[in-house]
């Protein structure tokens, strides 16, 4: 490894800490989690979303059917298919015959019924309709049975350890379509930090659909199923899923913020509605009460850093993300310390996101985290005539008057 040189930086803190982009997640210590409010729900988590932090957990890793909160998944993927261009908000499409045979939650859409993708999400998210996950399924995924195996491949790459979906809007009674209270904070996560727009969906209360069947124009209202918008808090809920069924009983992913603070509340099994609800306000109360949220607003600024043999003297440098951390514990963030540990001696060629060093943060000698630090352009090695351009400069800038401009 190549040495770091050091540079070490206090930070004193506003009274304001506001989010965004964050890159290092500030767990909890061990234990701290298993304590807290009681509930009535059997398993449970409570999650900081912007740092990933867990806040609460009980019983958080035991497999539970999750009914149709399974949905996250299935809007985590009509959202990379929107993002990468596969789709559009405006495209329509067709509903099928195996959609329209949905039981459970629907919002009744006929065989051969146009919808676009924007009024699908809509039906998914606020009425939680079976039938439009599995339209939207199979327009994305050609089949429901391809694009449940994305939702596994998807929730593999996101750490989900235990989850298996079956199918994907959660209506199969399947012993194996099951997942934890953690990774269903952990799909929520995704959801909302990476496609932020979904909560322009997830808080509406009530809105209007048209179908246009063979039938003739008629209207459709959906309402909302997270009856959380509309009960009185201290905070303002975002969002996210309900589910519910004979074997899952009452599930629930609830979002919410409070100054600037945004938590994710999983509830898993709850033996009634009112029970899923009310552990999930218990749950982001209690959250609200005793956590706070650090964001370096004042990263030190980064002057160009010194290369070796390239045909650049100095390489410009960035950080890769910023920096939060939350604390459970009341802790003095003005303590906290910034180190700079930049590479000596770096030589060329650099590449445009190699690292070149961090920015390391501590409180009472006890790391909180890191954000990298990367090359911003890249610089190649310097060849012969690389050379020689260099020493005809430097003769020139010797020679000539210190009145006279250098041409």
């Amino acid at each position: 490894m190549k040495k770091l040189r050091k540079q070490i930086l206090s930070v004193l803190l506003s009274g304001a800490m506001t989010l965004g982009t964050f890159v290092f997640p500030a767990m909890a210590e061990p234990g701290d989690t298993q304590t807290g409010p009681q509930i009535g729900a059997p398993s449970a988590l409570l999650m900081e979303a912007s740092t990933g932090t867990v806040i609460f957990e009980k019983n958080a890793d035991e497999p539970r059917n999750p009914a149709s909160v399974t949905k996250i998944m299935t809007l985590i993927l009509i959202f990379d298919a929107i993002q990468s261009g596969k789709i559009k908000l405006s495209d329509e499409v067709v509903t099928s015959a195996h959609a329209k045979s949905m039981g459970g939650s629907q919002v009744f859409l006929e065989e051969g019924e146009v919808q676009t993708v924007e009024t699908l999400i809509k039906c998914i998210v606020i009425a939680s309709g079976n039938d439009a996950s599995v339209a939207m399924a199979e327009y994305i995924g050609g089949d429901e049975g391809t694009f449940v195996r994305m939702m596994n491949e998807r929730a593999a790459g996101l750490g989900m350890e235990h989850t298996r979906f079956i199918d994907c809007c959660g209506l199969t009674d399947s012993t194996e379509h099951v997942t934890t209270a953690r990774d269903i904070a952990v799909m929520s996560r995704e959801l909302i930090t990476k496609y932020p727009r979904i909560t322009g969906y997830s808080t509406i209360w009530m809105e209007n659909i048209t179908h246009v069947t063979k039938q003739g124009t008629k209207e459709f209202g959906l309402s909302n199923t997270n009856k959380l918008l509309k009960m009185a808090t201290n905070f303002e809920v975002t969002g996210l899923k309900t589910g519910s069924t004979s074997i899952a009983k009452y599930c629930l992913s609830a979002t919410a913020k409070k100054d600037g603070v945004e938590l994710i509340a999983a509830i898993m099994a709850a033996p009634d509605y009112k029970t899923r609800f009310n552990d999930a306000v218990t749950l982001l109360n209690y959250g609200y009460g005793n956590c706070r949220l650090y964001k370096d607003e004042d990263m030190p600024e980064l002057s160009p850093i010194p290369i070796i043999s390239g045909v650049k003297d100095t390489v410009t440098a960035g950080y890769r993300g910023s920096f939060s951390y939350l604390g459970l514990h009341g802790e003095d963030f003005s303590a906290i310390e910034k180190e700079l540990l930049l590479e000596e001696n770096v030589e060329a060629p650099v590449r445009a996101g190699d690292v070149l060093g961090y920015l390391v943060y501590r409180l009472d000698g006890q790391e909180l985290g890191r954000v990298t630090v990367v090359s911003e352009e890249d610089v190649e090695r310097a060849g012969y005539l690389d050379y020689l351009k260099k020493a005809w400069d430097h003769f020139l800038t010797l020679s000539q008057p210190a009145d006279v401009p250098v041409l």
